[in-house]
């Protein structure tokens, strides 16, 4: 069955600043009637903003679409369409909390499309608890889902999450659902990931990138150009890995500051990293390449408010941290991928020549990857590669230490 969002004319999303083909290529035609979709983030982050410019896309092709408010008046609502220009939009808005009324009204109008915003104030009259508890979040999960396969209706859930970035509410709320988004990002940044972690219609881990504007949000069409564009050239600490977001390849600037520790205990601070990967490349660059981080306080940024989780990065912020810790600069047309081991060595990694390809598209002369056999299939002609086996080999091949 085909998803909703093909009934939409993409030519109006120069009205509408949302990206709708770059939804619809994240969740991979999960919307398609009879489906139940989670999209979870921050407060704040974006999720009402993307969730009233689709609706309001597809109000406007079929004329069919109801939004449930439980957090927000009418008011606030109308206010919001304004300034994203939805004043001439058909859409159908119900400002309730109580479950059997939006079934009442879901009945009323057989719309197509069903946004609940949000699955945390939404309540079951039978049950006594509160609304956001757990017994109700699963109540009203398996209400929403029983009348999304029964009358054909897609259902869009918007959730809370957690201070660990967890969906709040029941673990079991993810299992009940056909898909689940996040929108992650730095609320006072710009730029917004749309990540699709599970998804019975279509792929996982893809990822769309947005950018925040008055007007709502709008897709980025070269992503790893944007997060390079205010990049210091010839800068200590600075290092660009080749990461891939689920089949798109991306170029993030890694930044890492070595300081020496004031306290006993050397502090690790990494935002956009995992901890647990700091620690291990820290072990790696003291105990195989002699630098002496147990007294140095380190910390690593990830630029643009990504977050990196592959393994792939794990070379760049190993140099990235080597550049700080000499107070030298890697050289600024080089571009770096590969994974680290306990030993030092550095280990292949997948989908190489689609990262090459991006590098090379943004510009980079060379890149630094891990020793192949032979040339990656596809890998572009113009771009040099510099292969290594250790980090011992990567410093100095483009960070000599004295």
């Amino acid at each position: 069955m085909a998803s909703l969002l093909a009934d939409i004319n993409l030519a109006d999303e120069a009205r509408i600043p949302v990206p709708i083909a770059e939804f619809s290529r994240v969740l991979g035609g999960g919307l398609v009637p009879g489906s139940l979709v989670l999209l979870g983030g921050e407060p704040g982050i974006g999720k009402s903003t993307l969730v009233l410019a689709l609706s309001a896309l597809l109000a406007r092709a079929n004329d069919s679409v109801l939004y449930v408010s439980g957090e927000e008046s009418a008011q606030q609502i109308r206010l919001r369409a304004e300034r994203m220009g939805l004043r001439d939009t058909a859409l159908h808005l119900l400002t309730e909390t109580d479950l059997d009324r939006i079934f009442e009204q879901i009945a009323a109008i057989e719309p197509i499309l069903v946004v609940i915003d949000s699955i945390q104030t939404t309540r079951v009259a039978a049950l006594d608890s509160s609304p956001g508890t757990v017994a109700q979040v699963r109540e009203c999960a398996i209400h929403l889902q029983e009348l999304a396969k029964r009358q054909a209706v897609s259902v869009l859930m918007i959730g809370h999450v957690t201070k660990d970035g967890q969906i709040a509410g029941p673990r079991a709320l993810e299992h009940i659902v056909d898909a689940v988004l996040y929108l992650e990002g730095d609320p006072f940044g710009q730029y917004r990931l749309l990540r699709a972690v599970k998804n019975r219609f279509g792929a996982t881990n893809e990822v769309g990138v947005f950018e925040m504007r008055g007007s709502g949000l709008a897709e980025v069409a070269n992503p790893s150009q944007v997060f390079l564009e205010e990049r210091v050239i010839n800068a200590p600490g600075s290092a660009i890995a080749i990461t891939m977001e689920g089949t798109r390849p991306l170029l993030v600037e890694l930044q890492a500051l070595t300081s020496p520790s004031a306290f006993g205990n050397p502090r690790r601070t990494p935002n956009g990293i995992d901890l647990n990967r700091l620690l291990l490349i820290s072990a790696v660059l003291s105990k195989r390449i002699g630098l002496k981080l147990w007294e140095q306080d380190v910390f690593v940024n990830v630029i643009g408010g990504l977050r990196i989780s592959e393994p792939a990065s794990d070379l760049a912020l190993a140099l990235a941290i080597a550049s700080s810790y000499t107070d030298r600069p890697l050289p600024a047309d080089i571009a770096i991928v590969g994974e680290v081991g306990l030993s030092g060595e550095v280990r292949r990694v997948g989908q190489l020549a689609a990262r090459l390809n991006e590098a090379c598209k943004i510009g980079f002369k060379r890149a630094l990857v891990p020793r192949l056999p032979r040339a990656g299939p596809g890998a572009p002609a113009d771009i040099q590669l510099i292969q290594v086996r250790s980090v011992a080999d990567a410093i100095r091949a483009v960070l000599p230490l004295e």
